[in-house]
């Protein structure tokens, strides 16, 4: 695990760099492979057709409106380490009313009780957690008995994604790491049972975990 000083800077860097793709992302290759996730991701979660659902790292609130739209009797709680980010959310989904909440919040802390969610996910933002053994633990522990969690990310062959992950130290977007199926299973499955991935296309994948 990466020093606290370390940890604050990687959050640092994210908190800037989506700070500055806030206006634009929705419409940028910046958020390209975020949004080629989202049909993924919704089909995941179509089974959870109501109740509480959190949102972590959840940028504009894009996909949150998907989730909103997808299931009217679905709530939504969003958290992110950008300020640019929540702005823009809560602006985007002030529509849906009580609905939909956005707060700013760092994953490995999140402000909410024991058992206050019924399904998470995390989409394109797994990756930049510093301590994701944390995070993991920390959706877990909102999240009530059989509850599902869904994370979007990223994926390459192993050769490549070495020399990506050794790479990575020089990102300014506080890239942290990007994680191979077992480190998934290693990682969730300390906390989530029945934990599936699957590649869903070219760089994209999908891990499901129930707690």
């Amino acid at each position: 695990m990466k020093g606290w000083g370390a940890m604050d800077q990687l959050k640092e860097k994210s908190r800037k760099a989506f700070d500055a793709q806030a206006a634009d992302y929705d419409r940028t290759e910046k958020g390209a492979h975020a949004r080629r996730l989202y049909p993924h991701v919704l089909a995941a979660l179509d089974g959870v057709r109501e109740g509480e659902l959190l949102d972590v790292g959840c940028g504009t609130g894009a996909l949150a409106r998907l989730v909103l739209e997808q299931g009217p009797k679905r709530r939504v709680t969003g958290v992110d380490l950008a300020p640019g980010m929540v702005a823009h959310a809560r602006a985007s989904l002030a529509a849906f009313g009580d609905r939909a909440r956005i707060a700013e919040a760092d994953s490995e802390r999140l402000p909410f009780h024991e058992e206050s969610f019924d399904a998470a996910y995390c989409n394109d933002s797994f990756h930049h957690y510093p301590d994701p053994g944390k995070a993991v633990f920390e959706i877990w522990r909102v999240m009530r008995p059989g509850g599902l969690l869904v994370v979007g990310d990223c994926t390459l062959p192993a050769p490549v994604r070495a020399v990506m992950n050794a790479s990575l130290r020089f990102s300014s977007e506080g890239d942290v790491h990007i994680y191979s199926k077992g480190e998934y299973e290693r990682i969730l499955g300390r906390w989530f049972s029945s934990v599936a991935w699957r590649r869903v296309e070219g760089s994209a994948c999908l891990v499901e975990a129930r707690k």
